[in-house]
């Protein structure tokens, strides 16, 4: 069965659509990045009998039935916490020893099952889960009798993975409540401007459009009995007409200086103040107010990282319009004392930035030589 979405499209329903939506969508919440993948590197120990001893049938039947239960475990771990992240952890536990008589390298299902602990939410309860699994190896060890190169390993090696795992796993959730709450900022502060326009506008206009409706009624009311007189009213709704329509542009001038204007401003004072020169080539170019506000953020972020990141004494920019094309570049000469140029890593916001210039159909390089060079394309008819 199939049903039409509202982009005249076909998607399949019932047992088959579910099944397509759960395969597109991320196994690994994004957070994560591909860490967790890697980690799965971590059963090379476990492969590592089978290169020099072939397995018999019973292992090769356990081998498969334990990647079938512990892939799908591992993955939903990332998406859950409390009781099920519980649940999770005593079965792949319950794996890891399982397999203690035939294969050491099952430890590290005992290690997978130690750094689940950290889907906890209180940090309380992460350790004393932690304590629990070393806990209930240690005594299933000791009681099933479990060769040592199994048991100790699984100990020793998950305490640090595991300690590592919820230290990282509070850090990440206080990066996300951190984010949240900048965006939730930023979302009154860009409200707050809206109303000081609206209200700004409605003082600018409010009494001039009362004076122009009066005007124009009283016009109306002469225009049969005084024309001399309605003549003169209409020129004053002329005059005043026109004395509205520039103080009108002078605010819109104000408030578009506070776009990229402000911050190339903003950029210079900055950069003056951390002993930065800035050498400047920005052609005078009428920008749409979307690729003026990405201009501006970009530009806000590059001196930024300047900064804070880079030795610079010299801070190149230029704007420019190439074959209805805009040329943001902006370069530093941070590493010309250095040996070694280092890697560049993006973070937040380079990250932020690149997909704010790809939504509008441009393209941004990141560069490294004397310093880090940022150049950003963006065509003129991606801002339409």
């Amino acid at each position: 069965m199939s049903q039409t979405n509202q982009a005249g499209q076909t998607e399949p329903v019932g047992f088959l659509g579910k099944l397509q939506g759960l395969w597109s969508k991320p196994w690994i919440p994004s957070r994560y990045g591909k860490a967790p993948f890697f980690w799965m590197l971590s059963f090379v120990i476990f492969g590592w009998k089978y290169i020099y001893e072939a397995p018999s049938t019973f292992e090769l039947l356990m081998i498969i039935v334990s990647i079938s239960i512990f892939l799908p475990i591992y993955i939903y771990s990332f998406w859950i916490s409390g009781w099920r992240a519980a649940l999770c952890i005593i079965v792949i536990l319950s794996l890891g020893l399982g397999w203690a008589n035939y294969n050491f390298g099952g430890s590290s299902f005992v290690i997978f099952a130690a750094t689940m602990c950290s889907r906890f939410q209180q940090k309380r309860d992460s350790y004393l889960g932690l304590f629990l699994v070393l806990a209930g190896a240690a005594l299933a060890s000791y009681v099933l009798k479990f060769p040592t190169y199994f048991w100790i390993p699984a100990v020793i090696f998950s305490i640090p993975s595991a300690m590592g795992a919820i230290i990282g796993e509070r850090l990440g959730r206080a990066n996300e409540k951190l984010f949240r709450k900048q965006e939730e900022i930023e979302h009154l502060a860009a409200l707050a401007e809206r109303e000081r326009i609206a209200r700004d506008l409605h003082d600018l206009l409010g009494h001039t459009l009362s004076v122009i409706t009066l005007k124009a009624e009283l016009a109306k009311k002469l225009f049969d009995k005084d024309n001399a007189a309605c003549k003169k009213e209409i020129i004053d709704i002329e005059q005043t007409a026109r004395q509205a329509l520039a103080e009108v542009r002078s605010a819109v001038l104000g408030y578009r200086d506070t776009g990229l204007a402000h911050e190339l401003r903003g950029a210079k004072n900055t950069l003056d103040s951390a002993q930065v020169q800035l050498e400047s080539e920005v052609d005078v170019v009428q920008l749409p107010a979307a690729i003026e506000n990405i201009i501006a953020l970009a530009l806000r972020e590059a001196v930024t990282n300047i900064i804070r990141h880079s030795n610079a004494s010299v801070c190149h920019l230029s704007l420019k319009l190439l074959e209805q094309n805009i040329h943001f570049h902006i370069s530093d000469n941070g590493f010309k004392d250095t040996q070694k140029t280092p890697e560049i890593e993006k973070g937040n916001g380079l990250t932020g930035m690149s997909e704010r210039v790809r939504a509008m159909g441009g393209k941004m390089l990141i560069s490294v030589n004397q310093g880090v060079a940022i150049d950003i394309h963006i065509p003129l008819h991606g801002a339409h």
